[in-house]
């Protein structure tokens, strides 16, 4: 087995770590000659290298009882799609009679239950779609243009040049995952870095007003805000663009004006949680309205932090760093909706936890607050990932 130097590029395989698993001639090319990328964004193929070659799904399994599917016995595993640590992913598998690419998860209890997504149709056009997806989050190479571009009209541009890389050599008919990817990555286009608001982001004029109407969207005055909320960007942002009433996962409080979570405790829930129960800093956190399973979110009157407080475990978390990403996250949950009801829930249909992948990535690509890989817990990545509930 052979790599390029220190700084690895790529990752290639000689003849001899190809055995008798590859018959497909041009595959075998490949793996010896352009090889796959070691630093790609979505998949790790480090298994090649750790295992000394590809072994096969049956050897990866032990294959208890004979119970794997004849297709997926002899598939090879040769990395894995890459998500937020503690994420079980996907692994990546390569037919070596075809050169065929497709996912599957492994389920060591019950190899009878795996089974095959397509991924591409040979490595070359898996290395091809992977580096444009990796472009675009870079804003380089084809996507280049795009580099300090933002808003709807740069988003729908993106999206449909990303479908046409996908659509070629697919015969118009990517793999869900990469119709997924064309749809929702370019969505991180939408708002540029901060520097008139003096926030994250700065977000388009009158965005929050077309995805949820201007009736939807709630805008407050000054004389709604508490003595404590002394930071002057979170309260021009709340005055001047405001939040959705019904974020889907978040409902705003319509209560005006804004109480701090002691208020809040004080007027409403008052002798329900016992002494020394609220965080120490529950005077100068502003509570903007409630989540899921008696969760609050708040900002920091001094900071602008957009925190969780998690009324049952008595912890506040990190939610988003400021009321801009938080109205980020709050876009992009309605129009992953809005995308997925135009495309007759193809999104969510089969492949539910790509989706929640994909959204995670592109969430902590605007907003990294929580979403990193030392975070233990947090509110969007695990809502998100809540099948079962069907959040997304």
């Amino acid at each position: 087995m052979s790599t390029t130097d220190t700084v690895v590029a790529a990752i290639t395989l000689d003849d001899a770590d190809l055995g008798p698993y590859i018959t497909h001639a041009s595959t075998r090319d490949w793996l010896t000659g352009p090889g796959l990328p070691a630093d790609s964004a979505l998949f790790g193929f480090g298994e090649l290298v750790h295992k000394g070659g590809p072994r096969t799904v049956g050897d990866m399994t032990g294959d208890p009882g004979d119970r794997l599917s004849a297709e997926l016995r002899d598939q090879l595993v040769i990395g894995a799609m890459l998500g937020p640590a503690g994420l079980e992913t996907e692994s990546v598998l390569l037919d070596g009679a075809t050169g065929e690419v497709s996912t599957t998860f492994f389920l060591h209890d019950r190899p009878d239950l795996m089974d095959q997504r397509p991924l591409a149709p040979s490595l070359p056009t898996l290395v091809r779609f992977a580096a444009a997806t990796d472009e675009l989050a870079g804003l380089r190479g084809q996507f280049a243009a795009y580099a300090g571009r933002y808003g709807t009209k740069a988003v729908a541009e993106a999206s449909r040049q990303l479908m046409a890389v996908f659509e070629e050599g697919t015969e118009g008919e990517p793999a869900p995952f990469w119709r997924m990817a064309a749809l929702i990555r370019p969505l991180a286009l939408v708002a540029g870095p901060g520097t008139a608001s003096g926030l994250a982001l700065d977000l388009p004029l009158r965005l929050l007003d077309g995805e949820f109407g201007r009736g939807g969207v709630v805008r407050f005055e000054d004389v709604d805000f508490p003595t404590t909320l002394t930071h002057e960007p979170t309260r021009r942002f709340l005055r001047e663009t405001g939040l959705p009433e019904d974020g889907f996962l978040f409902q705003l409080d319509t209560d005006l004006p804004l109480r701090t979570l002691a208020e809040y405790y004080a007027d409403e829930r008052d002798g329900e949680l016992p002494p020394g129960r609220l965080p120490a800093r529950a005077g100068q956190l502003i509570r903007l309205g409630h989540l899921v399973e008696e969760n609050s979110l708040v900002v920091d009157g001094a900071t602008g932090a957009v925190l969780n407080w998690s009324e049952p475990e008595g912890v506040l978390h990190p939610l988003n760093t400021d009321v801009s990403t938080l109205a980020f996250t709050l876009w992009l949950l309605h129009r992953e909706h809005a995308i997925d009801e135009e495309s007759g829930h193809a999104l969510t249909s089969d492949t539910y936890d790509q989706l929640a992948l994909t959204m995670i990535q592109v969430l902590s690509s605007i907003d990294p607050t929580g979403t990193t890989t030392d975070a233990d817990w947090h509110y969007w990545t695990e809502l998100f990932q809540d099948e079962a509930g069907g959040v997304l």
